[in-house]
């Protein structure tokens, strides 16, 4: 794989929570960035959040600077004066305006940033820049997940585009605790990514869950390098959202303590707002979600969390479908029982609800719900 051109990456080990892992990254681009970012809908938002939406307008714009282990969230102006002293830093050292580098963080609410563990490390993180640092910057943005999660597209023309993230639990974006990162070294306006990107986000990001838990951090930016031109829009488009739907899916995938991703499919929904809230509402179920980690055809749970949203349907009328299979239609099971569980052990779990109501639909992502989830989260700051 070849990174993006124009990109630089590093990490270094500050000990914040761990004393050997990779906890704070970098990616820098010596040329001028174009760059967008979404952010969390959460009205409790991290101070890399609130410093992001206002640094992202900036017309120079240079790279990221993230941590993990500590959210910077819930720490009032003193996180925020943290924040801009740990960008300040860097951006003294790569010899840059403070004001070019944006700052992402996830790890504990409620901690303030240990500068006296970071900041004697940013010169070293200066230092190590390469393009070749990517996966010790992808494990820099790791918390409780198992796995670095990157996604690599690259077009005819030598456009490359890398994406990077991190996510495990606290997943319901709504713009869990969720960090994407998409880089491409094709030349794209800033008045361009400001349409593209939340479109994209929208068919990605905005379709997964794990927990049903929205981050007070969750950001996704795009970084463009603007070093190749692009002769093909649509191409370059479809292949930044496989790079996003890739990267959500590893991360419904590396859910904490999954061991199943569930896809909820809801079709013939009056309006695509409806079918979006019924998906929600089966793929968010504590009790839809045992039942398929339990390998159990309990129907009635699904039929259960579609009545829940107060939405008007028919329920007489459903259909539900299993990997293909019928399973539920006139309020009977269908198919044989044995089978149905069969279905219920494979690693992906398609579950498809037909509504009758109208021509919307919508899908999400979602992982089963088992005992480590509740292992990880009980004990998640010990």
């Amino acid at each position: 794989m070849k990174t993006p051109e124009g990109f630089l990456f590093s990490a270094v080990k500050c000990g914040i929570k761990k004393p050997d892992r990779f906890d704070l990254g970098l990616i820098y681009s010596p040329n001028r960035l174009t760059a967008w970012g979404v952010f969390t809908q959460n009205t409790v938002q991290a101070a890399p959040v609130v410093l992001g939406k206002k640094l992202i307008k900036e017309k120079t714009l240079h790279g990221v600077v993230v941590n993990s282990g500590v959210a910077n969230a819930c720490t009032g102006e003193e996180g925020i004066q943290r924040a801009t002293k740990l960008l300040e830093e860097v951006a003294k050292g790569l010899g840059v305006s403070l004001r070019s580098l944006l700052p992402a963080s996830t790890g504990v609410i409620g901690e303030q940033l240990p500068l006296e563990k970071m900041l004697p490390k940013v010169s070293e993180l200066v230092s190590n820049l390469s393009p070749e640092r990517y996966l010790d910057f992808t494990k820099a943005i790791m918390t409780t997940d198992t796995f670095p999660k990157i996604a690599y597209r690259s077009l005819e023309n030598g456009v490359s585009i890398l994406g990077i993230a991190k996510g495990a639990g606290m997943i319901a974006p709504n713009m869990a605790t969720m960090l994407g990162f998409i880089l491409t070294d094709a030349k794209v306006s800033k008045d361009t990514l400001k349409k593209v990107l939340p479109k994209i986000v929208d068919h990605s990001f905005n379709q997964i869950t794990v927990d049903g838990d929205t981050s007070t951090n969750d950001t996704v930016y795009m970084l463009c390098s603007n070093q190749k031109d692009l002769k093909n829009w649509e191409d370059f488009e479809k292949a930044c959202l496989e790079v996003a739907q890739e990267l959500a899916y590893l991360i419904v995938k590396d859910g904490e303590g999954a061991s199943k991703v569930i896809k909820i499919m809801v079709k013939g929904a009056k309006t695509k707002e409806d079918a979006k809230t019924f998906a929600f509402s089966v793929a968010n179920s504590p009790l839809v979600k045992t039942a398929v980690y339990g390998e159990d055809a309990n129907w009635g749970r699904i039929f259960a969390a579609l009545g829940k949203t107060t939405i008007p349907f028919d329920f007489e009328k459903v259909e539900i479908y299993l990997n293909g299979i019928p399973w539920v239609k006139n309020l009977k099971v269908i198919t044989d029982e044995e089978l149905l569980r069969k279905e219920l052990q494979k690693e992906v779990v398609e579950i498809q609800i037909k509504l009758k109501e109208g021509k919307k639909g919508f899908e999400v992502w979602a992982s089963d719900l088992t005992e480590e989830y509740i292992k990880i989260n009980a004990h998640y700051r010990t």
